[in-house]
């Protein structure tokens, strides 16, 4: 026995021992694989920059030298925006760099954040350099990129989907009734919507409108872009849409939604006509990961002494700490702390990519803008989505600038608690019972049905911070507090609609915000360096995080069309409290 103990013990102490040393050669091939930089810049001459535009678009990317080692791989997989376009500003000014050759099928990223790939793309094109896009099949959101190409290759037996623009949403009432869960639900606005997919199968009236008008909204936008790039009528474009003409790349050549009908190689061809070099010659392709490790340093873009402080909020509103997909705000209060006591910070951008989530935490980062902004100017940068909490962040901001196709506003409260007691009861046999010392003290619950007096105090208390919070924003926008009520309610509008009913001060993307700060701070181009916060995560930190990969992209794999739904059951554990929130789990496609 004596014997076997030993054995044991000799095997969990050299599986330790394996597992450390293990470790550190992953830190020492990690290091060595960032130290290799230098050799990631090297960019031959006649090269073209290749883009796979399917990956999710992040606001920043973190690095990760294990990308595409397996199970290390994690969500650094997606393209960070800001180094995307910088990447492109910097291929536009690179003699090495003679084009692009762009896939761009399905993306992922949001409508606000194509906008400004887009708009990136288009200003490489002023370099007179060519880009050129390939594809087997296109979404509307793949050929909203592609159609700034000079050239639009579509496989033969490929497919566009020219159909128009959907925005579905799910509901759970059914789901609560068989589990015998039923919400309780306090909230203030008519289109205060995020509480639907529990209490209706169906959207409500208000809802249906204000989805009706932001989503005309978006797809007007883009209409009329991609009208100026194909130098089609709009008009056309609608009625393509309507009668599905687009049936297959045949239809879509006719249209001049695309240039031409082809194969890979068949473009490819074409690049090597356009670069000068043999039919045989191997096209020396530059991949956005190997080009954006260009320009590492990018907590100091720039020069000069004086700096703008650019701060990144991505994902639903928590109190605390950040994460990965978490905007925190303590993390947030701290980094704008800083900027404000840095005095060679002279302006800061609040960039917020957000559908809401805890009005106190909301709340909190508000106070830190309004400390802020008495000492040097902040300017908001919407993205993908600034409501409801994410516009709470944002309205006490000196200006704030938003895409045309942003989704903003939502400016509304509610509160949502689950009574569980028949699903414990009858579906798992548990019941509960209590003693009190008052008569309120298990208020709130989730375990039995809450008193008439007790509901009306959560009403109450939602309407309180309603109010607070339509004060608040009137204050912020100087609006009269009837005028911005009148567009309050919870409706969601579009950065174009926010702009007209003065929700928004100007349309554009992060670059026109930074621009902004700029001259608010009177500061000149090249006079100033831009400090993004808070800080990319160190590579160590980064790989011990990477050894649980991605959770979600996990959860696909294992669950499949199910992923969805367990993803937003998930998410209920994150609506404590009072909320802020966008209708739940919109998707605009």
């Amino acid at each position: 026995m004596l014997q076997f103990l030993k054995y044991v013990l000799a095997t969990v102490v050299g599986l330790l021992v394996f597992s450390f040393v293990g470790i550190l050669m992953l830190i020492g091939v990690g290091a060595a694989l960032s130290s290799s930089d230098d050799k990631k810049a090297d960019v031959k001459e006649n090269s073209v920059l290749k883009l796979n535009l399917d990956i999710p678009i992040e606001e920043r990317s973190n690095e990760n030298p294990f990308n595409g080692f397996g199970p290390f791989s994690g969500p650094s997989d997606a393209i960070g925006l800001i180094e995307l376009k910088q990447a492109l500003k910097n291929a536009k000014e690179d003699n090495n760099i003679k084009g692009i050759y762009m896939q761009s099928e399905s993306p992922s990223g949001g409508w606000a954040s194509l906008e400004e790939v887009r708009n990136a793309l288009i200003d490489f094109k002023q370099s007179k350099k060519f880009v050129y896009a390939y594809a087997e099949g296109m979404t509307e959101k793949g050929y909203y990129l592609a159609s700034v190409a000079d050239k639009i290759y579509l496989n033969p037996a490929g497919d566009l989907e020219w159909n128009g623009l959907n925005a579905e949403l799910s509901f759970f009432k059914g789901t609560l009734e068989k589990l015998g869960v039923k919400p309780e639900i306090f909230k203030v606005g008519d289109f205060k919507s995020a509480v639907e997919p529990f209490v209706r199968d169906n959207m409500s009236d208000p809802n249906r409108l204000q989805v009706t008008s932001f989503l005309n909204s978006i797809n007007n936008h883009m209409l009329v872009r991609v009208a100026q790039s194909r130098n089609l009528r709009v008009d056309s474009l609608k009625y393509y849409a309507d009668k599905l003409v687009i049936q297959k790349p045949e239809d879509a050549l006719r249209t001049k939604l695309i240039t031409n009908i082809g194969y890979q190689d068949e473009l490819e061809s074409v690049i090597r006509k356009q670069l000068n070099i043999e039919a045989k010659k191997k096209i020396n392709y530059v991949l956005l990961s190997k080009y954006a490790d260009r320009d590492k340093d990018e907590e100091n873009v720039g020069g000069g002494a004086d700096r703008i402080a650019v701060i990144i909020a991505s994902g639903d509103i928590v109190s605390g700490k950040s994460s990965d997909s978490n905007i925190g705000s303590e993390s947030i209060v701290e980094e704008l702390r800083k900027a404000r006591l840095d005095d060679k910070v002279k302006a800061i951008v609040l960039r917020v990519n957000s559908g809401g989530g805890s009005a106190l935490a909301s709340d909190v980062m508000f106070r830190e803008v309004e400390l802020a902004k008495k000492a040097k100017p902040v300017i908001g940068s919407m993205s993908d989505y600034a409501a409801s909490g994410g516009y709470y962040m944002l309205m006490g901001c000196n200006k704030i600038v938003a895409e045309p196709n942003t989704i903003t506003g939502s400016i509304g409260v509610f509160a949502l608690l689950f009574n569980t007691e028949t699903f414990f009861k009858d579906k798992l046999g548990v019941t509960y019972d209590r003693v009190k010392t008052n008569e309120n003290a298990d208020f709130p619950t989730g375990t039995h049905e809450m008193t008439p007096f007790q509901k009306q105090v959560m009403q109450k208390s939602t309407e309180r911070i309603y109010a607070e919070f339509t004060s608040k924003a009137a204050a912020g926008r100087n609006l009269p507090v009837d005028s911005l009520r009148a567009i309050a309610g919870g409706r969601v509008w579009t950065g174009t609609q926010g702009k007209a009913i003065g929700l928004v001060d100007q349309l554009g993307g992060l670059d026109d915000a930074i621009k902004l700060a700029a001259q608010s701070a009177k500061l000149k181009d090249g006079d100033y360096k831009l400090k993004y916060q808070p800080r990319k995560k160190p590579f160590v930190e980064q790989l011990m995080s990477s050894f649980g990969g991605d959770e979600e992209a996990k959860m696909q794999a294992q669950l499949g069309e199910l992923a969805p739904y367990v993803k937003y059951l998930k998410k209920l554990k994150t609506l404590e409290g009072i909320q802020m929130r966008l209708p739940f789990e919109m998707e605009i496609r």
